[in-house]
């Protein structure tokens, strides 16, 4: 049966993930949620864990396996792979899947610290490749995706990376030296504003809102708040100055997340996460040799 060209996906070139973690999970709900591919050919491996991948196979309806010569072959001929295996499992994978390739094949990382030159290390070879670092945000199409790309990456290549990560979200590509940063912005930054949710929850329920009140007061504040700076243009602190009043409610506030020094926690916090990216990418330059 014919596909008419309304029908057709954006990426028609088949995708294997290997790793099934959940950032994986969350572009492959993206892809799929949004028509951007078609689960079939889509497929996802991981090293053992079958439960998880019948899970994934009945959500999403996509091809699976772990089975050690399947995944063999299925990288072997695969046009696109996605790395998104767990750090600690990336070296050893890598080291594996580099006498498997051919240089037409396209690897697209989502492996957090690994840079360019420590995949080509690791792998034996320069294969194009497309290092990248997106948000789990990337599930409901509202992800952000910092991109950089390796020098011998065609455009062709490159189009169908931004592509894949324009569908569930928006694109930013980045001098690679700049990721780190970005990981600690965009890449961890969806966790700092659900644990900013947990405690102003939790402060609702203790001032006697019931739990379902007080999450749905804080999800709205977020979402307006976001919105506006969206919408306005105008900087954070603009808008932050409009609704506080010499010595308001809103004031007392501010002066005691001051007092905890919450501004520059917040960017200590960001710092301390460029920090760990660069450790494990320390880590994973090490198992070159």
């Amino acid at each position: 049966m014919c596909t008419s060209p309304q029908n057709r996906p954006l990426i028609e070139k088949a995708i294997t993930f290997y790793g099934a973690g959940s950032m994986a999970e969350a572009i492959v709900q993206g892809l799929v949620s949004r028509s951007v591919m078609r689960p079939e050919d889509i497929t996802m491996l991981n090293r053992s864990n079958s439960v998880r991948l019948q899970e994934l196979k009945e959500r999403y309806h996509v091809k699976v396996s772990n089975d050690v010569q399947e995944k063999m072959d299925i990288l072997r001929h695969s046009p696109v792979i996605v790395l998104a295996m767990k750090p600690k499992e990336a070296a050893k994978a890598l080291k594996e899947l580099g006498p498997l390739l051919s240089d037409d094949q396209l690897l697209v990382s989502v492996i957090a610290g690994l840079s360019i030159e420590t995949a080509h290390n690791l792998l034996g070879k320069k294969q194009p490749l497309a290092r990248t670092m997106p948000n789990t945000s990337s599930s409901i199409g509202m992800g952000t995706t910092g991109i950089s790309f390796s020098k011998n990456i065609d455009n062709a290549m490159r189009q169908l990376v931004l592509t894949l990560f324009e569908a569930v979200g928006n694109v930013m590509v980045i001098e690679e030296d700049k990721m780190d940063i970005l990981t600690g912005i965009s890449g961890s930054g969806p966790a700092y504003f659900y644990y900013l949710m947990e405690a102003m929850t939790a402060a609702g329920i203790r001032g006697g809102l019931t739990a379902d009140q007080s999450r749905e007061l804080t999800l709205q504040t977020i979402l307006g708040a976001a919105r506006m700076v969206q919408v306005t243009g105008e900087h954070p602190s603009v808008l932050r100055a409009k609704i506080t009043s010499p010595n308001g409610s809103t004031q007392a506030a501010l002066e005691r997340l001051d007092q905890g020094d919450f501004f520059e926690t917040v960017i200590s916090a960001v710092n301390r996460c460029v920090e760990r990216s660069r450790e494990m990418g320390a880590v994973l330059k090490e198992q070159t040799s």
